[in-house]
């Protein structure tokens, strides 16, 4: 008959019973996977192929993105950045949770690469982007404008 060691019993207990659980993210950091929800070339084909764009950086001081903060993204072996439109994490009053985190690809200065944003957005967005629009910088005006439905 084999016999275990009561030393070797009671360290296979230990790492059996010793799971890695992580605790449910609710904010868009570095290597989040988003979901583009424009028409643009770039968008519908990594979406296609099933290699969703990856956050690479958040444009703001806590490094945490929110709906209408600007960030980085991996799309395609391309840098391109893109604006919050949409996210899974618990929400302010009357802002809606999605089920997703989308994002809208822009340019440099502001203009979006698609014609047509399939989801519907939220309304406070348009406060959001308007306190963020400059004179001389990025016009996110046009963004709004080719949102067809507000939540």
């Amino acid at each position: 008959m084999f016999k275990i060691p009561t030393g070797a019993l009671l360290k296979l207990q230990t790492q059996s019973s010793t799971l890695h659980t992580s605790a449910i993210v609710q904010e868009i950091q570095k290597m989040t996977r988003l979901r583009v929800v424009d028409n643009s070339t770039l968008g519908k084909q990594a979406m296609a192929e099933g290699k969703p764009p990856k956050c690479i950086h958040v444009y703001n001081k806590t490094g945490i993105g929110k709906i209408g903060d600007k960030v980085l993204v991996a799309i395609k072996g391309e840098k391109k950045k893109a604006i919050l439109v949409g996210l899974k994490q618990n929400q302010k009053a009357k802002v809606p949770k999605f089920d997703s985190n989308n994002i809208v690809l822009i340019d440099d200065n502001g203009t979006p690469l698609g014609t047509r944003i399939h989801v519907p957005i939220p309304t406070i967005l348009r406060t959001i982007l308007k306190e963020k629009t400059q004179s001389k910088g990025a016009d996110y005006t046009k963004l709004l404008g080719i949102a067809s439905r507000f939540v």
